[in-house]
């Protein structure tokens, strides 16, 4: 009511309603029926806020949740105070980017991802948010012949919220999200749930400067896995922190 016709819940508990229009009622009916349909209301209103960002979004992205912003206001919190190069690996609607990007325009941004619907949302995020710091690369990160072609040791930070969720976890899943959300970004197989994690490490090791850190969102019921794949693979100050739920939700380490 507030976005579409611009009341707000004060103004009807204060009974300043008004008559909808004949157009405003058509539409009123359309989104309550695609809300008994299960469709998320972000898809319909065809916005999400994020970190202060209005952001697009549609079927070929996730809808960002409030977990990934605590990971970004953690990158923000202590990052060095000098211009860096970053990469978020799985851009989607380009929220963990863009957030970065606006908060500190003078590091350069590079989002990736696979899906070429995803990147177009992405760029068109980006600019609606005036973002101009920020690079759009297609490029499937579990296919290293798909890599950017850029110098060794090129990033400061590597950020990612990869897909995590479990095939065998859809039984616990709302029609919203299983129906309507992108599957390739959200499912990994059960037989290898770590999957992203183990790549984007391998990855970070060639292309991750000498202490450049490493952040990732995680699955809350693979923190302990994630961290141990992570020390086996060599990075240190491995730090593994809980969401507002308390959930294990990111990491980050060093190279």
């Amino acid at each position: 009511m507030e976005v579409r016709f611009g009341m707000n819940r004060l103004d009807l508990c204060l009974g300043k309603d008004r008559p909808l229009t004949e157009e405003e009622r058509i539409e009123l009916e359309s989104i309550i029926s695609r809300l008994l349909k299960d469709e998320p209301i972000q898809y319909i209103l065809k916005h999400a806020d994020f970190c202060g960002n209005t952001l697009h979004v549609g079927p070929g992205v996730l809808i960002p949740r409030p977990e990934t912003e605590e990971l970004v206001h953690w990158i923000l919190s202590d990052i060095p105070d000098r211009p860096l190069r970053i990469a978020d690996i799985g851009t989607g609607s380009g929220c963990i980017a863009i957030s970065l990007a606006t908060a500190r325009p003078d590091c350069r941004i590079s989002a990736i991802d696979i899906s070429r619907q995803a990147l177009d949302i992405a760029e068109q995020n980006a600019h609606l948010a005036h973002a101009e710091n920020i690079e759009f690369i297609r490029c499937d990160i579990l296919d290293s012949q798909t890599w950017p072609r850029i110098p060794t040791a090129t990033w400061d930070i590597i950020v990612s919220n990869p897909p995590y969720v479990l095939q065998s976890e859809t039984r616990d899943m709302t029609a919203n999200v299983l129906n309507y959300e992108p599957a390739t970004a959200l499912f990994v197989p059960d037989e290898d749930p770590l999957i992203f994690y183990r790549t984007i490490a391998r990855y970070a090791q060639t292309y991750l400067k000498p202490n450049g850190r490493l952040c990732f969102e995680i699955n809350r019921r693979f923190g302990k896995e994630v961290t141990e794949l992570l020390a086996a693979s060599g990075f240190s100050q491995i730090e593994l922190r809980k969401d507002f739920r308390e959930n294990d939700r990111m990491i980050r380490c060093l190279r």
